[in-house]
């Protein structure tokens, strides 16, 4: 029996429509006629009942109706069975477009990020750069100071050495003149006359040499001044280049920890490390350099304070002189009292 809402007639009417259009009546064809209606089996069954109305002619065209609704079937089922594939190959591309998005996305950032690092570690690299060329120029000053001051010492050795020498003439003049004035006093006695006489050029001598030691003593001051203006000025040039030192320690400490936060970043750090060891033995070698420059002023200013005893010294035998020619003139003088009060007699 049909479906209860479906007629013979309807299917007739649309099978014959169908008909009159040029186009096979098959189940498919005639319920979309319908306008989708009806079950695909009362349908079949109402065009086979009009078949078998149509008589024997019309069995050839019911069994060529019946293997077109089957290819018709079987369409269909491929039909939705290709669309079921579709469907599942779809879901499973937009899958991977969506996996490979995330993953492009992904290696995006990491690429942005990589960009970021190599152009972090170039630019402190750049920096590393600048701050070694400073450092550079930096050493080359301090290497021309060094230089400067070593010439200073070289120079104050020499003065040194003419002040010893000048020295060794003075002890020599004072031997002389004690010798003389030794000499004067054994002479005195045997010939009071000549001797006098003699006396008297060996006092003007005397004065002339007092007055050639004291020029020579006002010079040598002069020169121990001199030298202490230049000992506190190398002493300023030793504590300068000592500040010059510090400051290049601290850079070569803030340049170490650069150079460990780069290490893992760029290759070039590791020989901006080298570097870094050689410049430190560097600085090392001019602190010691520096140490042996103060030792030497050190030195220098002990030979000076030598020199200063030495003319307080000269100094002293100067003035001893002073007092024995004066008790040489008040002898003489009483001497001569002596014999005039003698000759009046």
């Amino acid at each position: 029996m049909a479906r209860t809402g479906l007629y013979l007639s309807e299917v007739k009417k649309a099978r014959d429509a169908l008909t009159a259009q040029g186009r096979h009546p098959s189940v498919d064809a005639v319920r979309v006629a319908l306008g989708n209606t009806g079950s695909k089996t009362t349908i079949h069954k109402y065009l086979k009942e009009l078949e078998e109305e149509d008589g024997g002619a019309g069995k050839k065209g019911a069994v060529s109706e019946a293997l077109q609704d089957l290819v018709s079937r079987l369409a269909a089922r491929l039909h939705e069975e290709a669309n079921a594939r579709i469907d599942a190959v779809e879901v499973r591309a937009l899958e991977s477009s969506r996996v490979n998005a995330e993953a492009l996305a992904t290696l995006q950032t990491e690429r942005e990020a990589a960009t970021a690092k190599r152009e972090f570690i170039e630019a402190a690299a750049q920096l590393e750069l600048a701050e070694h060329c400073q450092t550079r120029a930096a050493l080359q000053s301090e290497a021309i100071a060094r230089h400067t001051a070593e010439e200073q010492v070289a120079g104050l050795k020499l003065r040194l050495l003419e002040n010893d020498a000048h020295r060794q003439s003075l002890e020599e003049k004072h031997t002389h003149a004690r010798e003389a004035l030794e000499h004067y006093r054994q002479s005195v006695k045997e010939q009071r006359d000549q001797d006098q006489r003699r006396h008297e050029q060996q006092i003007q001598q005397l004065h002339t040499e007092m007055r050639q030691l004291q020029q020579g003593l006002v010079v040598k001051q002069e020169d121990i001044t001199r030298l202490n203006q230049d000992g506190a000025r190398l002493v300023a040039d030793i504590a300068h280049a000592q500040k010059s030192l510090y400051d290049q320690e601290l850079l070569g400490r803030q340049r170490a920890q650069q150079i460990e936060v780069l290490q893992e970043g760029a290759q070039k750090s590791k020989v901006m490390a080298v570097q870094l060891a050689a410049l430190e033995a560097q600085v090392s070698a001019l602190r010691t350099q520096q140490k042996a420059a103060a030792k030497d002023v050190q030195a220098s200013l002990t030979r000076a304070h030598g020199l200063e005893v030495s003319l307080a010294t000269a100094q002293a035998t100067l003035a001893s002189q002073n007092e024995i020619i004066a008790a040489l003139r008040n002898h003489l003088a009483e001497q001569e009292n002596t014999e005039r009060g003698g000759d009046g007699q």
